[in-house]
């Protein structure tokens, strides 16, 4: 991307207007508009050309954004705060302006299109076609008193130059700042279209005088009424027509060609809406996918989540799902339309074949129930120096072939390895271990009950698995504080314990320790919870929390 372009999409709202040069045309507004919230969308999306592939809405609701002063300690508040007092004065750096009197007053609400992009011509450093995003930015006004007396202190900027383009009656402002590229913005009713290119700020107007926007495009008023349940909404993303949307994008950004197979299974999700929000545990997404239910290849069962009880309350990272069986067998069916990933395929059949292994058979036939695996604390034993260990459970209705497999497992690491197959007991449960001379157990193996089988990694975590007590993982406040705030049924729980990565992190990160700001944010962070479902052929969801300490005192 051209260096001009790049300095426009990263700065924020404030800087973003100051280029676009609407200081000529705020004298139009003679009360106040949008009040910048997540309502105020649909709104903005009218101004939008419906050739646009996708838009963001971000909401200038200071009432909202204050909802993340809950969280954090004194540190990363600290940091915090001087990050958005230093880009607050770069906002407004070498000019007689400051962003809480002159900007804020009558911000509104901001929202980000992504419209087809510009075919980029070959050259000599780019010597493939590629293309480039188009970006359009549409500003709502909440308080045009405000904006005029802005615009009068931008007047008397230096080193700004301004020149006004007519087209079909509205007035585009060419804006040229200390010599550099000129970008272009326009007044439209209450709110301000901005974009690096004349040509966009165009298909705006045309759009405000009647020609097919954004929120006219076929379900799109779905999309914007779509409710997401999110607390404290601060941004939505609205894509009406998923699989050419990722397809411009990843021709965008990819120097190499796309597959069409992978474009192909693309159009298995016809649209989607996006949310992040804030409520009392941290920062929360959920998105929302519409499948085509004649392409959509599976359907993710739910999962009863009863094997994390098998794990420790200080499990580092912890994921759980149901019928890998089926799963397998839909990746074997999307293999036969993709030439690469079938030859990747039977390649890996091929080489597991000369150890008497059938990867269908063998593997993934028994798995038909619950599976979870977790990374657990373990300091004793080949693990002293690692910190933890793993852990691997699954239930099957196939125990025959289940014990015919980690048969045929173990007599492969017995003629490789140098270790020994022991039989034993944890309790009153029969095990096999790899044993290292010297050394303890590196894997044990064994049946918890009839159904259940399990792998770990780490004689101390077969001992907490073998002889699971209560409280479990599930039991535990930072488990149901997290994973427990997701949405319900689901398939199935990632989490990840920030405190306890941080243990193991710490021991590998000694000879080069995490930057001090990094450390800050990352000891302000209680974990991760990530789920998704399936509620119906046509509708696919995922949710994600980033889970904050609350701030201390």
């Amino acid at each position: 991307m051209p260096q001009n372009k790049a300095k426009f999409l990263i700065p924020a709202v404030g800087a973003a207007l100051v280029l676009g040069g609407i200081a000529t045309a705020t004298y139009l507004f003679l009360k106040g508009g949008p009040s910048g919230t997540i309502s105020d969308a649909l709104g903005s999306a009218k101004l939008v050309p419906d050739e646009a592939i996708m838009t963001a809405y971000i909401s200038t609701d200071p009432e909202l954004w204050s909802n993340l002063e809950n969280f954090g300690t004194p540190e990363a508040q600290k940091l915090i705060t001087q990050g958005l007092e230093d880009f607050k004065k770069d906002l407004t750096k070498d000019r007689d302006l400051s962003y809480e009197k002159d900007l804020k007053p009558w911000l509104g609400g901001v929202m980000f299109a992504v419209l087809p992009p510009n075919p980029v011509q070959p050259t000599q450093g780019t010597p493939q076609d590629r293309s480039e995003p188009n970006l359009l930015m549409v500003v709502g006004v909440k308080d045009k008193l405000a904006a005029l007396d802005f615009s009068k202190k931008l007047k008397s900027q230096k080193d700004v130059e301004t020149k006004e383009i007519d087209y079909k009656g509205e007035t585009i402002t060419q804006t040229i700042e200390n010599k550099g590229a000129p970008s272009y913005s326009a007044i439209l009713n209450d709110r301000v279209v901005l974009a690096p290119n004349k040509e966009n700020i165009q298909q705006a107007i045309d759009t405000y005088k009647g020609e097919a926007s954004f929120a006219s495009k076929p379900g799109a008023d779905k999309l914007f009424n779509h409710n997401v349940d999110l607390q404290n909404t601060l941004v939505k993303v609205y894509v009406p027509d998923y699989g050419n949307t990722v397809k411009q994008l990843l021709t965008t950004n990819s120097s190499s060609q796309v597959p069409p197979q992978t474009l192909e299974q693309l159009k298995q999700v016809k649209s989607m809406v996006g949310a992040i929000g804030v409520d009392n545990v941290g920062i929360r997404m959920k998105a929302t996918a519409n499948l085509d239910p004649q392409l959509a290849e599976y359907q993710y069962p739910n999962s009863p989540s009863n094997l994390v009880n098998l794990f420790p309350v200080d499990t580092i990272v912890s994921a759980n799902g149901k019928d890998l069986k089926d799963v397998w067998s839909a990746f074997v069916k999307q293999s036969e339309t993709n030439p690469e990933l079938k030859q990747a395929l039977q390649q890996t059949r091929t080489q597991l074949q000369t150890v008497n292994i059938d990867l269908d058979k063998d593997i993934f036939s028994w798995m038909n129930g619950e599976f979870a695996l977790a990374l657990i604390p373990a300091n004793q034993g080949v693990l002293a120096n690692t910190g933890f260990g793993a852990a691997l459970v699954f239930d099957t209705s196939d125990r025959q072939t289940t014990e015919a497999t980690f048969n045929k497992i173990n007599n492969i690491a017995q003629n490789q390895l140098p270790i020994s197959i022991q039989k034993g007991k944890i309790g009153d449960k029969d095990v096999t271990k790899w044993e290292f001379p010297g050394q303890g157990a590196l894997v044990t193996q064994g049946w918890l009950d009839n159904d259940t089988v399990f792998m770990a990694v780490g004689d101390s975590v077969a001992q907490t698995v073998a002889t699971a007590k209560n409280p479990s993982l599930k039991d535990s406040d930072p488990f149901k504080t997290i994973a427990g705030s997701l949405q319900q049924p689901n398939s199935g729980y990632f989490y990840l314990n920030m405190d306890q990565s941080m243990n193991i992190f710490d021991r590998f990160a000694a000879l080069q320790p995490i930057p001090k700001e990094a450390r800050t944010v990352l000891d302000s962070i209680r974990g991760v919870g990530m789920t998704a479902n399936n509620p119906n052929k046509e509708t696919s969801q995922f949710e994600f929390v980033l889970a904050l300490k609350q701030k201390s005192q």
